[in-house]
């Protein structure tokens, strides 16, 4: 499975948004802060906000900041809301064409590989809907306590 590299630009951004609370932030100081084409960054920004994650902000001080307490907002929020809500692997019951196959079957019910996919794609989601943007913060804060105000201070240097 491929993630879109979205995703990791989209967290990030998360987790350096919940650093600057009330803040909008322009998706050029945001695409700044990484060094990543603000086109590309803005629109799944604009992902995010269709979601209900970000809130965008119009006017000269502008920008995106976080629509919901990082609290509440899954790293699956932030897969599902860039990536889509589709499963990434899909059964497409080849064993109808099998031999000894029974045309009545749901194969993506009873099909093994179909079955132990389903399964892992469960783990994925349920590990990914257990951790929240404030998780990561919390645990970027532990590793390296400068990181938000760095993140404040970078922000305020790219408004001047």
């Amino acid at each position: 499975m491929k993630m879109n590299e979205g995703v990791e630009w989209a967290m990030h951004s998360c987790v350096n948004l919940s650093w600057v609370p009330g803040q909008p932030v322009t998706a050029k100081h945001l695409a700044a802060f990484y060094d990543l084409p603000t086109a590309y960054l803005n629109k799944q920004l604009q992902a995010l906000t269709r979601a209900g994650i970000l809130s965008s902000v119009s006017g000269p001080k502008g920008g995106f900041q976080l629509a919901r307490d990082p609290r509440n907002i899954s790293l699956l929020d932030i897969v599902v809301a860039i990536d889509g809500p589709d499963e990434a692997f899909r059964c497409t019951q080849i064993l109808k064409a099998g031999p000894g196959a029974d045309p009545t079957a749901d194969y993506t019910k009873v099909c093994l590989v179909s079955q132990a996919m389903r399964t892992a794609e469960l783990a994925y989601r349920r590990e990914l809907a257990g951790q929240t943007i404030a998780d990561i913060a919390e645990r970027v804060v532990a590793r390296t306590p400068e990181a938000p105000t760095r993140v404040r201070t970078r922000f305020a240097n790219l408004k001047s």
